[in-house]
């Protein structure tokens, strides 16, 4: 140590390690004050703490201390492995830590029937009651996957005065919010939207409650949605404290991708503020807003008043960069711009882009090219009808080339090989147990026929049978007559008649 430091002090806001003991600042020990942190009343609040690693939908049990609290269920999503539905890809990097929780507002179910009450949320008892009268502010982060899978929600947070109403709605899928049991207040919601891609969003509900609140659950509103496609979202970073806690909290200006972005916190005439960036001071940035954008770092916040020295948490300013999967399929010949290239060929394709805000956004494509592709397609049809393959009919057997369109406007060629068939039925038949011509039914070649529904009238009109084929055993001998619906192979159906006589 150099002569004469060892009787300094370190000084706190000057930048100077003035006690030559190596650490500066807020880093030296001689610069402490009481560190200003909300803690989550929310247990587990960014879902990192696990009992398991979740490997399919549906496995909030996973996640400790979360319990399901509706019946239609929501899903833990972990990087330890399952991240979530193919359809539903959660927007990276998450907010905090490796861990999400995915939900649904309304669903849409086979032949796209919507269910508009399918409501999933989550509940937790919390580590403490909110008091009753008292303000706290809930703050978190909500995940959208894009504009149509993910529209603007109305996202509520609902509170009861027992952890014991944790599940609610007696496992009815149909029960829908939770505000549908008299045991279950709501506390609060906020609109949010995800803009135009995928995206997390930060907000918060400020709520002060008319009773003490012991557990809570989160999820969509109470409204229905009757939507023609299902929708998915998000949670992340739930934190719910006391407002105070979050008074002297650092948030952005802008965007961290702005290059203007700035860091401030709420002005009070009565503070005195001091900035840092790694624990060392920023000097002359004394103020409740920094005055410019120092790059990168942990940014905090020295606030002195006249009882009073505190710190505000670390606020990590990260630039952050976002990956996007993207899958397209083009035609044969066409071309698909990428940035500067232009693709023709199939492949997977890695470029970066810069999104709305400012960001990186590294876009990995996966192009399929869709050729002219050559099919055989062999069908029967029975002598006189119609064969009808997309726009295309046929009556007579032979080899067809088609040329269809899909989707892309590509075209798909293909080869119909048609053949023809007849169905013989027999005119008189002998049930006499020798073997020969013993029952009716009609002949038709092989594989041509699904079922045969055959009826057999007397003179008279009445029925006397009814099945697959008539063995005649049980009439006089004479002539009857038949109604068959055979149903073919081909997906066509036909009704004949005729008349048949029994011998012996």
């Amino acid at each position: 140590m150099p002569p004469g430091l060892a009787a300094q002090v370190e000084i706190c806001d000057n930048a100077i390690d003035d006690d030559g003991d190596g650490r500066t600042d807020l880093n030296d020990e001689d610069c402490a004050c009481e560190i200003i942190e909300p803690v989550s009343l929310i247990p587990n609040p960014s879902f990192e703490e696990m009992n398991c690693c979740p490997n399919d939908r549906s496995q909030l049990n996973c996640a400790s201390n979360w319990i399901q609290a509706s019946a239609p269920t929501t899903d833990f999503l972990h990087q330890c492995n399952w991240m979530g539905w193919d359809e539903f890809p959660p927007p990276q990097p998450f907010p905090d830590g490796e861990g999400i929780m995915g939900f649904r507002d309304g669903r849409v179910i086979r032949e796209g029937q919507p269910e508009p009450y399918w409501k999933e949320y989550a509940g937790a008892c919390l580590t403490s009651p909110l008091l009753a009268n008292s303000t706290y502010r809930f703050q978190f982060d909500v995940g959208f996957v894009d504009p149509s899978q993910s529209p603007p929600i109305n996202i509520t947070f609902y509170g009861t005065s027992s952890c014991e109403y944790l599940p609610f709605g007696e496992f009815n899928e149909a029960f829908g919010c939770p505000t549908n049991s008299p045991d279950w207040k709501k506390l609060g919601e906020v609109r949010v939207s995800g803009g135009w891609g995928s995206s997390w969003v930060n907000t918060f509900i400020q709520i002060t409650p008319t009773e003490n609140i012991h557990a809570i659950a989160i999820g969509p509103g109470c409204a229905p949605v009757p939507s023609s496609v299902s929708t998915y979202y998000f949670f992340d970073n739930l934190l719910l404290a006391d407002q105070e806690l979050f008074d002297l909290k650092i948030s952005e200006t802008t965007h961290p991708c702005d290059p203007d972005f700035t860091l401030s916190v709420p002005n009070n005439v009565a503070f005195d503020y001091q900035w840092y960036l790694g624990g060392v001071a920023l000097v002359g940035e004394v103020t409740a807003e920094l005055s410019r954008n120092y790059g990168v770092g942990a940014y905090q916040v020295r606030i002195i008043d006249s009882t009073t020295c505190r710190i505000t948490e670390t606020y990590d300013y990260v630039i952050p960069t976002y990956r996007t999967p993207a899958r397209v399929a083009i035609c044969e010949d066409d071309v698909y711009p990428f940035g500067a290239a232009q693709l023709r060929e199939p492949g997977i394709y890695v470029d970066t882009f810069s999104n709305r805000n400012g960001c990186d956004s590294i876009v990995t494509l996966e192009l399929e090219v869709v050729g002219a592709t050559y099919d055989t397609v062999a069908a029967s049809v029975l002598r006189g009808e119609l064969f009808e393959i997309g726009d295309y009919g046929f009556r007579a057997g032979g080899d067809y080339p088609l040329v269809f369109t899909s989707s892309l406007g590509c075209d798909s060629l293909v080869l119909l090989q048609l053949s023809s068939f007849d169905v013989f039925f027999p005119t008189a038949f002998s049930p006499n147990g020798d073997n020969t011509n013993d029952v009716f039914r009609p002949f038709a070649p092989v594989g041509t026929v699904e079922a045969v529904d055959m009826r057999i009238y007397d003179r008279w009109g009445s029925l006397v049978y009814q099945g697959p084929e008539w063995d005649g055993t049980t009439v006089q001998l004479g002539v009857f007559v038949y109604l068959i619906n055979i149903q073919f192979t081909n997906g066509t159906a036909k009704l004949f008649s005729g008349g048949v006589t029994v011998v012996r």
